[in-house]
């Protein structure tokens, strides 16, 4: 009987460390993005978004548009200097019709003004879910779900060293295997 509570407890324990109700997402925001780095993501996530099991995902879900937290994402990244993005979006969502999701142009039209010049990789779906997993299993996954009710509109933060880049550690690498 105890080890039957402890298992309950357990569960119910690490369902509360990963999912919650979010009043203030941006303070939730601001108050996790020090403690990420490179390797790290944030998604911004719609409403079917399934809730993953993986240690390293953080879920939270927010009342507030879609839009507005990209926005807003995009907004509290630009004020580090320690991070900066590399965000997917879903391939899938170019092809989804009108008239399958009403609304999805306004949607694709409004995301795509405020992804303009940010670094943005397009790729299939399970794609960006196969990255995403496996990060989840060592590092920390910040999801952000929204009310969304739109397939394919998930916005994935792939996030990088803000000063250090692929250049500089491709030097770092030469000199260190020349020095040999």
């Amino acid at each position: 009987m105890k080890t039957k509570l402890a298992a309950v407890l357990i569960f119910f324990s690490a369902m509360t460390t990963v999912v919650f109700a979010a009043d203030d997402w941006k303070a939730k925001l601001q108050k996790q993005l020090p403690l990420l780095g490179h390797r790290n993501w944030i998604v911004v996530a719609d409403s079917a978004y399934p809730l993953q099991t993986a240690p390293g995902i953080e879920t939270i879900y927010v009342d507030a548009g879609q839009i507005e937290v990209v926005k807003g994402v995009i907004a509290e990244l630009a004020k580090t200097q320690h991070v900066k993005p590399t965000i997917y979006t879903d391939a899938e969502m170019k092809f989804v019709a009108e008239k399958n999701a009403p609304g999805i142009g306004e949607y694709r039209d409004a995301l795509g003004k405020i992804l303009t010049n940010q670094p943005v990789q397009v790729l299939p779906h399970e794609q960006i879910i196969g990255k995403l997993d496996e990060a989840g299993k060592t590092f920390k996954v910040l999801l952000i779900k929204t009310p969304l009710t739109k397939p394919y509109t998930s916005v994935f933060f792939q996030l990088e060293c803000g000063y250090w880049n692929a250049e500089s550690e491709a030097a770092l690498r030469a000199a260190m295997k020349a020095a040999k």
